[in-house]
């Protein structure tokens, strides 16, 4: 299937992963932790626990605010390790994503395809967050769901029912919407299971998302590394 710019009125986004570059700033804080307490175990093993603690942490209902969540896999992390829960350690990671920055590409390429179609954010996070990551990207979406606004975390399908129906609202039909994901977990299986268009911005040596909870049965239409690779993909139809 060949995507092309001229065939889509939006453009959906997951953000943490995608644009936001959020993984370096939890390796450093979470090898901070570790060396505090001599935990001698490699960056790449510290956020696999992280991803393991939040793939489970966000499926609880009711859903907890994302600074909650990471206080909760904070804690799990501390457990898997076996040393106590730091509390200021555990209050810095709470508020930790105000302080992730965006990739090089994406405040440019999300400014080029506000040009040609709507450009929204489907987020598993909360909004005081999500303000400051559009602050670091210098960008302001068309269209906003966060998971404290509908209660709950993709890969389940708020996000993507909402997004769908609200678009819709604005004349635009589900085939001419194409969802963009880092996630093959909660972005390119959901989108797949509502017959959306989707991408896969397989992003160089990251890896949070790629495993569990049905990411073996994704199915990208296109698969690029960087959000500039996309761009240039669906413009050169």
């Amino acid at each position: 299937m060949k995507l092309r710019m001229q065939d889509f009125d939006a453009v959906t986004f997951d953000v943490y992963g995608t644009l936001i570059d959020w993984e370096p700033g939890i390796i450093a804080f979470l090898a901070d932790w570790a060396h505090h307490w001599q935990i001698n175990v490699p960056g790449q093993k510290l956020l696999m626990a992280f991803d393991r603690a939040r793939a489970e942490i966000q499926q609880e209902r009711p859903a907890h605010l994302y600074p909650e969540v990471l206080q909760r896999c904070f804690d799990r992390i501390s457990k898997e390790f076996n040393v106590p829960v730091d509390a200021e350690r555990r209050a810095k990671f709470a508020h930790a994503a105000h302080d992730w920055l965006p990739y090089e590409d994406s405040h440019k390429g999300l400014k080029e395809l506000q040009t040609h179609v709507q450009v929204g954010a489907l987020s598993n996070i909360d909004e005081a967050s999500l303000a400051s990551s559009c602050k670091h990207l210098a960008f302001n979406f068309d269209l906003v769901v966060t998971a404290e606004r509908v209660g709950a975390y993709k890969p389940d399908t708020p996000h993507f029912t909402t997004a769908i129906a609200e678009l819709a609202a604005r004349g635009i039909e589900r085939s001419r919407i194409l969802h963009v994901g880092q996630s093959l977990r909660a972005d390119i299986t959901p989108a797949n299971a509502h017959g959306l268009s989707c991408a896969w911005i397989n992003r160089n040596g990251r890896s949070l998302g790629l495993t569990g909870y049905g990411a073996e049965k994704a199915k990208p239409d296109l698969t690029v590394s960087t959000l500039a690779e996309l761009i240039a993909s669906l413009k050169s139809s």
